[in-house]
């Protein structure tokens, strides 16, 4: 199984859009996914309540009382989304269940600020230094035309990790959202342009 995890300090940031519509890509590409939380509200649970049986399954934690959270039998992919304020303990223990680490960073400065921080963290972890787990970024509400999106531009070129791709700034994210659905679940006529931005990043999964 290969557990990717989103993560990034920033409140509202954009993982739990990059988590849903990530579970949503995977999940219509035919792998069995499993999405969830690492904090305990697991609010990912709302979103999967709302979609339809009808689209590609995705699951959710099986959990038991007095026994930890798992994935369910046979999942091939675990997306991990995670609360704001990751870090510490809680950060170490997670990077040492996971392959992948998926860090969405908005063109704010605050994002960019707190994305800075995260990131010096994260190259102090050893799951990290032993080359253990891979990290790659993505741009998430970018409209190429803004001055914010070039200073993003610009802090991400002074990193030594990839930023795989740009997610632009849309209301289809929301409106899926809305339905349980993520953009891949929507007609092709609708969002086939928002489809190529995401194949860079199933090319980093697959590597």
């Amino acid at each position: 199984m290969q557990a990717i995890l989103v993560a990034n300090p920033k409140g509202g940031c954009g993982k739990s859009t990059l988590s849903t519509n990530l579970a949503g890509l995977l999940a219509t590409s035919g792998r069995s996914v499993m999405l969830g939380d690492v904090d305990r509200q697991q609010s990912s649970r709302h979103w999967l309540a709302l979609r339809s049986p009808k689209l590609a399954p995705i699951n959710s934690w099986e959990i038991r009382d007095g026994e930890p959270a798992r994935a369910p039998a046979g999942t091939t992919h675990a997306v991990l989304d995670t609360p704001a304020g990751l870090h510490g303990k809680m950060l170490h223990r997670v990077l040492g269940q996971v392959d992948k680490v998926l860090v969405p960073v908005q063109p704010s400065l605050f994002d960019i600020l707190a994305s800075r921080d995260f990131f010096e963290a994260l190259r102090e972890e050893k799951e990290i230094l032993k080359g253990k787990v891979d990290v790659a970024i993505v741009g998430m509400r970018v409209d190429a035309r803004t001055r914010a999106a070039h200073e993003l531009e610009r802090f991400l070129e002074g990193l030594d990790l990839p930023v795989l791709t740009h997610i632009r700034d849309t209301q289809l994210y929301v409106q899926a959202a809305a339905h349980g659905m993520s953009i891949f679940d929507l007609a092709p006529s609708r969002a086939a342009a928002d489809w190529e931005q995401w194949h860079p990043i199933m090319r980093w999964l697959n590597d």
